[in-house]
Order: structure tokens, then C-alpha cells, then sequence
């Protein structure tokens, strides 16, 4: 079970492996630090201040009487050295070795000390491996014969304690933010490209499958993502054949209807069904074209989203109808350029049919381009304003049949936006008119 585990890639043993890394890291860290501060912070003993005060307290202690020595020693003693003194050097308790030390090999030495005088230094190695009394030691010989020991303090980095252990922490959460980084930006590329694809398919219906990569948890995930994009890609194709069934069998018998009306010899009926025929073809039509959405099979593209609305209300003003617009020359947005050259056309017919004085205004920020289609005309009532984009709605007091439409128009005009990922809406202005907004995200 323990190695089923741990053979398979789960969120559980990447947040595993990660804390563990960091873990060892941090202790990779603390050791380098041990070790370049240990000699970064032990600088030569000339410049530490032992050597004047070794040779001051030489001084005092050899030029008093022998009995007062070990006295003098002692009251020499201090933090920074402590000072013994002993007529043979046994009597120290150092252990065999240690190496004397050269006048030439520190600088300054032979001018405090003089010439002629046996120095002999231990270091903590000289003593047997883990014996608590290892330390640093120097013998200074006096000019009797007897001995002088100093031993500075052990010293850890050269630095106090509160600061050893800021800086050990400080390196931990160093090494952990690291450790943690590469790990969350190795978690996450799967979680981005999943949410990319997932974004990439509300937009486009036939995009192709994710591929499966990642923890298990992710890679399940990503199946069943795909299972799900499949059955409603599958849904879709068998929806649209469907449609085409229906569409194949009603304008059969209305064209029927229509050849026997030609035959009926009440004129006054004859035009009535008619019209009600030509009506029901024109609602089979919209409702065909509605529900088929040719702008799905349209790729995104890069465009000047400008000269596309400067373009739509030339082709108006070519139909001397005057279309005011505000905003920047130009603006690249990446998008569908038919599927929103057919929202703006729809909502300018609206603008143009129901109202008057039609605008487009242009504007974008940091997150979404907004392009507003306003009129002047009798609004809409508050009630109506998310109605109108149900499928076959009409207001009655400003849209029937005479003046053309079925009620399709804003559905359609609302499901292309949604499918860029942006969104719809009506609003009334404040007196009079109407103001149509689409939100896309950049």
C-alpha cells in the first residue's frame, strides 16, 4: 500500500516531497553557513587586540616576584582571556604537541614579545578526539623559565547568540520560500493549462481535449473534463443533425400550403395564409440559424476592433443614417470579428427600427474592452430588460410581426458575447433611451 503511494504522482506526495526538501535545504544552508562564517568571522589574531594584551599582562606578571604571579594571573583574567601562570609547563595539563610559533609567521610579534622567546600554540585538534577540554591555548615562556597560558574564549562564528539563531532562522525560511517556489510553479503549470483549456473550450465548442498531465488528482480531473467535452461536442453534432431533419420536414408541407393557397378563390383568406405561411417560414429560418450559431465555426483572430465599428457605420452612413462614435482610432483586441460584427449590426437595427439618433462608444481598461450602443427612444420597461433575451420574446408595444423579427435577435446577439467569454446587457439612459453594453475580456 506504502508503495502504491508512493509510486504514484498525488498531490499528497508532492506536498511530501516539498516540506522534505525544504527541510534539507534548510539544513544545507545552516551547514554552509556553519562553515563560511566559521572562518569568515575568525579574523588574524593580529587584528584582534590579544596579542598588546597578552603583552602587557607578559610584562607586568615577569617583572613581579615569583610568589605573586599566579595572583597577578588571575586578576589579568578577564572575558576576552584568561591567564594562568606555572613554573613547569606540565603543570598545565595541555597535551603533547602543539606548535611554536615563529616570530615571522604573525606580523607584530617579535616586537611584543622580543626576540628570543619560545611561543607555543595548541588548537582544539591537538587534544584526543572529543575531550571536553579542547580549546585554543598559547605558552608564552618567561625569561626564569616559567610558563604563561592564554586561553581566549570559544568563540561560535564570532557572533552573539541571538544573532546566530536570527540567522539560522532567517536561512530556514530562505531555504523553505525556495524550495516551496519551484514546487507550487511545478504544481501549478498543469492547474494553468487546465484552466486555459477550460476557458479556450467556453469559447470554442470544438476544441480539441486537454492533454493529461500532473499529480493523479489533476490528471482525474483533466479526464473527466475531456469525458465531459465530448458528450457535449456530441450533443451539439446531434442536435444540429436534428435540426436539419426538422427543418427538412416542415418547409416541406409549407410549401405545400403555400401552392394550395394560390388555388383558394376567397382573395381575403388567400392573402392571410399566405402571410401566416411566409411567417412561419421566416420563424423557421431564425430559429434554424439561431440554434445552428455558424459564429462557433469562426476562429479567434487578432483585429482592429476600431476600423471594424468605423466600418459598420459607414456601411450605415452609405444608408444616410448617422451613427456618432467615440473612442480610440484603434484598438487590437483578439477575438471573433463576424460574430461581433453581427451583435453591433443587431443591436444598431434595434437602435435604428425602434429609436433614434443611434452611438457606439468605445472604451477599455486594465481588464475588458466595452463597446455601448446607445439611442434615443421610449426605452424599455425595467421589467423587460433581461426578457428581451428570451428566445421568441417580443414587446408587444413597440415590436410585432409587421415591423419584421421574430424575437431571436438579442438571444443570438447575447449567446455570441457569452461565447467570447463577455457579456450582454440593456439598460435605460437617464431621460430617454436605451444603452446596449458588451463587456469582453482582454
Amino acid at each position: 500500500m506504502i508503495r502504491r503511494l508512493l509510486r504514484r504522482d498525488t498531490l499528497n506526495r508532492r506536498i511530501a516531497l516539498t516540506i522534505l526538501a525544504a527541510m534539507l535545504a534548510s539544513l544545507a544552508l545552516n551547514a554552509l553557513f556553519v562553515q563560511v562564517a566559521g572562518v569568515w568571522a575568525r579574523p588574524p589574531i593580529d587584528r584582534t587586540g590579544l596579542l598588546e594584551q597578552m603583552a602587557a599582562t607578559l610584562k607586568v606578571i615577569e617583572a613581579a616576584p615569583a610568589p605573586l604571579r599566579s595572583h597577578l594571573a588571575a586578576a589579568a583574567s578577564d572575558t576576552r582571556l584568561q591567564v594562568t601562570w606555572h613554573t613547569n609547563p606540565v603543570d598545565f595539563g595541555l597535551p603533547s604537541g602543539g606548535n611554536v610559533l615563529q616570530a615571522g609567521e604573525v606580523p607584530g610579534i617579535q616586537a611584543l614579545f622580543g626576540t628570543g622567546r619560545t611561543i607555543q600554540v595548541y588548537s582544539p585538534d591537538d587534544w584526543p578526539r572529543g575531550s571536553p577540554d579542547a580549546r585554543y591555548v598559547a605558552l608564552v615562556q618567561l625569561v626564569d623559565g616559567s610558563w604563561l597560558s592564554f586561553i581566549p574564549p570559544v568563540r561560535s562564528w564570532g557572533l552573539s547568540a541571538p544573532t546566530r539563531i536570527a540567522v539560522i532562522i532567517i536561512l530556514g525560511l530562505i531555504a523553505t520560500l525556495l524550495v516551496a517556489w519551484v514546487a507550487t510553479r511545478q504544481l501549478a503549470k498543469p492547474l494553468q493549462r487546465f484552466a486555459s483549456a477550460a476557458r479556450r473550450f467556453g469559447g470554442d465548442l470544438r476544441a480539441p481535449p486537454i492533454d493529461i498531465e500532473g499529480p493523479d488528482e489533476i490528471r482525474q480531473a483533466t479526464i473527466a473534463f475531456n469525458a465531459m467535452q465530448a458528450q457535449i461536442q456530441h450533443f451539439i453534432g446531434e442536435r444540429t443533425h436534428m435540426l436539419a431533419a426538422i427543418s427538412h420536414d416542415l418547409r416541406a408541407p409549407l410549401t405545400r400550403m403555400r401552392l394550395r393557397c394560390e388555388f383558394m378563390e376567397d382573395l381575403d383568406h388567400q392573402h392571410k395564409l399566405i402571410r401566416d405561411v411566409e411567417e412561419m417560414q421566416s420563424m423557421i429560418n431564425a430559429a434554424l440559424a439561431f440554434f445552428r450559431d455558424d459564429t462557433v465555426l469562426e476562429h479567434s483572430t487578432a483585429f482592429d476592433l476600431s476600423e471594424l465599428l468605423q466600418t459598420i457605420i459607414d456601411d450605415y452612413r452609405d444608408q444616410q443614417l448617422v451613427v456618432d462614435f467615440r473612442g480610440p482610432p484603434h484598438l487590437v483586441y483578439h477575438g471573433r470579428p463576424l460574430g461581433l460584427k453581427r451583435v453591433v449590426v443587431n443591436l444598431l437595427e434595434n437602435a435604428a427600427k425602434y429609436a433614434r439618433h443611434p452611438s457606439i462608444a468605445l472604451s477599455v481598461n486594465d481588464q475588458s474592452v466595452c463597446i455601448e450602443v446607445c439611442d434615443e427612444g421610449p426605452g424599455i420597461p425595467e421589467a423587460d430588460l433581461e426578457r428581451v433575451f428570451d428566445p421568441f420574446f417580443r414587446l408587444e408595444t413597440s415590436r410585432n410581426r409587421n415591423t419584421g423579427g421574430v424575437g431571436l435577435g438579442l438571444s443570438a446577439a447575447r449567446a455570441i458575447v457569452r461565447e467570447q467569454g463577455g457579456e450582454l446587457s440593456l439598460s435605460n439612459r437617464r431621460g430617454s433611451g436605451l444603452v446596449a453594453r458588451v463587456e469582453l475580456p482582454r
